[in-house]
């Protein structure tokens, strides 16, 4: 069976991905039918996802299976406005990151008051004599 998945490619640390179609029993490497588009996930640019349609479509046209991924990448690839809507995500992480920094820096640099217990007073009960008979 023929799909249209994922090959990794890049160095370690820096995955760049390509979108292949291969049979299903090959390795996730090995050797691929054709490359169709690619995928670098560090880039947040609209060349992050590269897939020429017409190919895909004629695959899938032939009984080829799209895994879940590249449905995925697919979908994605096609609406512009995800670029613009990712890149407002960022921000928006990466200002809540920078606020949850500074609250902690400011809760390390606050005086911290230690409060001393009074350690507990053990109160002994002496045992009154018992009386033999």
């Amino acid at each position: 069976m023929v799909r249209i998945r994922l090959s990794r490619g890049g160095a370690r640390k820096r995955p760049y991905y390509h979108i292949v179609v291969m049979d299903q029993r090959d390795r996730r490497d090995g050797r691929s039918l054709e490359r169709i588009g690619s995928y670098d996930p560090a880039l947040e640019t609209q060349d992050r996802i590269k897939i020429d349609i017409e190919r895909l479509d004629y695959w899938v046209s032939k009984g080829a299976q799209i895994s879940e991924r590249v449905k995925y990448l697919k979908k994605y690839s096609l609406d512009p406005e995800n670029v613009k809507t990712r890149q407002k995500v960022k921000a928006l992480q990466l200002e809540k990151a920078k606020q949850k920094r500074l609250s902690k820096k400011q809760a390390e640099a606050a005086p911290v008051e230690e409060t001393v217990e009074a350690a507990p007073v053990e109160e002994t009960v002496e045992a009154a004599p018992v009386e033999e008979t």
